[in-house]
């Protein structure tokens, strides 16, 4: 039997552990009696994470700022690394994984992994570095892959993986790195199959911290469409004052999902989606069948506006500004939104990739054992 470590640092979402969980189902639905254990910050516990109990282990969570600054909850930052640390390196040290899996930061948010990891490689673990389709700014990805621990990353990863395709964004080419990486597919779950509702616009905001924007497009959407009806996908760090406001101004006509950032049953029933461009619930909007009107995040990162300007440029999704007026989101929501069976394969987008991934993983995890 096989153990495998999946590590996330986690920011101001659930994007991160999310997608080290669908990739752990893979290995799963693979490997019945593969031992997984969840390395996370996460405070909340949705569904698809508490579905790993007791394997679930929490760090001190560090939260991204609006200034992309790290920020813990209750303790001093120092303390909060020192902690994570300390947790991480306890649990290879129990665990005693055959693969251990890290999402976007080789050795963390603040370094704080690199004992563990040292650890884990010196008892011959594969060490397997995910990465998403898009980082940010090539620039500002550029300066940070000319630092200390992706220096160290060739040596000591075993491999890396890309959670998307080399077409859409070349690791190599526009951020500069190191190693020739392996590209897998995006990386979701299967969509729900059920009926469509075509007078239903879901809104989803992924965490929901900063999706103000498309609470409130969405709501003019519905004010001025009088035979629609609206779920709100809040995210569990979604404004609770914002989001009652919403539900308060269109009485009957919107339910609000408190805590939701699993959106695929919604997207399956939805006849339009109005979401941030996040990886996960993009992703879900597709392979449920959505071209959706996507409401980028810019800042601190401009990974979701790079990924949305892309797959607009596919044919795959319209892009509005969070400042917009409602008349241009009228004029997107006119269009037709549904996706032909066959436009993610023309345009190259390829949604297998937590089978792929885990095959790269539980293949490391075998030559491990075998070392």
């Amino acid at each position: 039997m096989a153990h495998y470590l999946f590590f996330s640092h986690d920011g101001y979402g659930l994007g991160h552990v999310r997608r080290n969980c669908v990739i752990a189902e893979a290995v799963r639905r693979v490997e019945p009696n593969a031992y997984v254990t969840v390395v996370t910050g996460v405070p909340s516990q949705p569904a698809w994470l508490e579905r790993w109990q007791p394997n679930v282990v929490r760090v001190p969570p560090l939260l991204k700022d609006r200034d992309g600054r790290y920020r813990p909850l209750e303790m001093s930052f120092g303390e909060a690394v020192a902690r994570r640390a300390a947790i991480f390196a306890q649990t290879v040290e129990l665990v005693r994984p055959d693969v251990v899996v890290v999402d976007r930061h080789p050795f963390g948010t603040a370094g704080e992994l690199r004992q563990g990891l040292e650890a884990a490689a010196h008892r011959r673990a594969a060490l397997v570095l995910g990465l998403r389709d898009i980082l940010d700014d090539p620039a500002v990805v550029r300066q940070e892959l000319r630092g200390e621990a992706w220096a160290a990353v060739p040596a000591l990863f075993a491999e890396v993986l890309v959670y998307g395709v080399r077409e859409f964004c070349d690791h190599q080419e526009e951020y500069g790195l190191t190693v020739e990486p392996t590209y897998c597919g995006w990386v979701v779950e299967p969509p729900v199959q059920t009926s469509r509702d075509p007078v239903l616009l879901a809104a989803a905001v992924g965490g929901g911290g900063d999706g103000a924007a498309v609470f409130r497009l969405a709501t003019e959407a519905l004010k001025r469409r009088p035979r629609w009806r609206g779920e709100l996908a809040a995210g569990p760090f979604g404004d609770a004052e914002a989001v009652g406001r919403v539900g308060r101004s269109l009485a009957g006509r919107l339910k609000i999902r408190k805590g939701t950032s699993d959106c695929r049953d919604l997207f399956a029933r939805a006849g339009a989606v109005i979401q941030m461009a996040g990886y996960n619930s993009t992703f879900e909007a597709l392979a449920a069948g959505h071209a959706s009107v996507l409401v980028p995040r810019r800042h601190p990162r401009r990974e979701q506006a790079i990924r949305a300007e892309r797959l607009a440029a596919l044919g795959l999704a319209d892009v509005i500004e969070p400042e917009a007026d409602h008349e241009d989101l009228m004029r997107l929501l006119d269009r037709p939104r549904r996706i032909d069976p066959g436009a993610l394969a023309r345009a190259g987008v390829d949604l297998g990739g937590a089978e792929r991934a885990a095959a790269h993983i539980r293949r490391a995890a075998q030559e491990a054992k075998a070392a």
